[in-house]
């Protein structure tokens, strides 16, 4: 486990906005090339690394988890020094004024700021209960003016994203920044380990994608190279044991991996997921003989970038595996490593279900 932290807590603290994911590709690259294993970054930004199966008739397999996170542009720099920001993937706007972020400048280094408040004390009644819409926020960095803000190489276009942080609460638990999605990349990061200390039957690629908060399009570029038989996506399951939530669905944090049975959501992308029936099979019997509880979700409002993966070639045998997360989306995501831990063994249980002798009908 103190592995898996260490990526984890390595990770949360790499800001990479969708479209923005260098720093965290060449630090997947960095740990998958540490266990020796061919990697690559493409032309769309995905990490690619290849661990070779000992059966060359098994079929190939893609485990992949989203590197980016979701955040801002700047869309305008005003002449006093604030800075007017654009949204980018699925942000709450109530959580945002007050809250920390970090700019990235042409150079890549960080410039830190946070989203403006109106003072209590002077907020009328009226405002007190209003969601303020994210085009009236602003950003102070603190400049004074527009060519200060210019000079430290900040631009229209710039990358804004939630200050990062990773705290650690009581027990296992954990709470920070861009949990959804460093957590998958911390169970892919797991997985490679385990993978090149037992080397599969099967060929698997276990991959970083990119652009997943944008429109769910880097792991389609990433399947189009691989062409796998079967797809793994590995992303934060929404937790629903909080008050707020209660009855809402039955995963909870501290109880392991969980599996989705279906996801769908239905505002612009009109896409989701129904597992393959095959692959919901080899998951429950790797579950069973690892001894490791598996959560079940079904829920609409979300999807992952398995949704266009599923879709490449003639089909790809697919399912959504992940570790529950809680708040997603928010600067304080939180999740157990104790489901990271589990999340890993299940992925190399299953993928020791996969031979070429393997049947896989629906």
């Amino acid at each position: 486990m103190d592995r898996l932290e260490k990526y984890l807590r390595d990770m949360m603290l790499i800001p990479a906005l969708a479209g923005h994911e260098q720093k965290m590709a060449a630090y997947m690259k960095n740990v998958f090339t540490g266990l020796g294993l061919e990697t690559f970054i493409d032309t769309f930004g995905n990490c690619i690394a290849k661990v070779p199966g000992t059966d060359p008739e098994a079929p190939k397999v893609m485990v992949f988890s989203h590197m980016d996170q979701l955040g801002f542009l700047v869309r305008r720099i005003e002449d006093d020094g604030f800075i007017r920001l654009e949204r980018l993937g699925g942000i709450p706007e109530k959580v945002l004024p007050g809250t920390p972020v970090q700019i990235q400048t042409e150079s890549g280094d960080m410039v830190d700021g946070l989203v403006g408040v109106k003072s209590h004390h002077v907020t009328p009644p009226e405002e007190k209960y209003v969601v303020e819409p994210y085009m009236n926020l602003y950003v102070d960095i603190g400049a004074t003016s527009r060519q200060q803000v210019v000079d430290l190489g900040i631009e229209v276009g710039a990358p804004v994203v939630y200050k990062p942080q990773f705290v650690k609460m009581q027990g296992t638990r954990i709470y920070g920044t861009s949990v959804d999605n460093r957590a998958g990349c911390t169970i892919v990061l797991g997985l490679a380990h385990k993978l090149t200390e037992k080397r599969p039957k099967a060929t698997v690629y276990v991959v970083g994608t990119v652009q997943e908060e944008f429109n769910l399009r880097g792991a389609m570029m990433a399947a189009r190279s691989i062409k796998p038989d079967i797809a793994v996506s590995v992303d934060g399951g929404g937790a629903t044991d909080t008050p707020d939530l209660k009855g809402r669905g039955e995963i909870s944090l501290g109880n392991g991996p969980h599996m989705s049975l279906y996801n769908f959501h239905g505002r612009g992308t009109l896409n989701g997921t129904i597992p393959h029936p095959a692959m919901v099979r080899l998951m429950q019997t790797a579950a069973k003989k690892a001894n490791i509880a598996l959560q079940r979700g079904a829920s609409i409002g979300g999807l992952t970038d398995l949704a266009y993966v599923q879709l490449e070639g003639t089909g790809v045998m697919s399912i959504d595996i992940g570790a529950p997360v809680r708040y997603a989306h928010s600067p304080v995501e939180s999740c157990d490593l104790r489901d990271l831990e589990q999340t890993v063994d299940l992925l190399a249980a299953f993928l020791d279900e996969i031979t070429s002798e393997t049947v896989f009908t629906r």
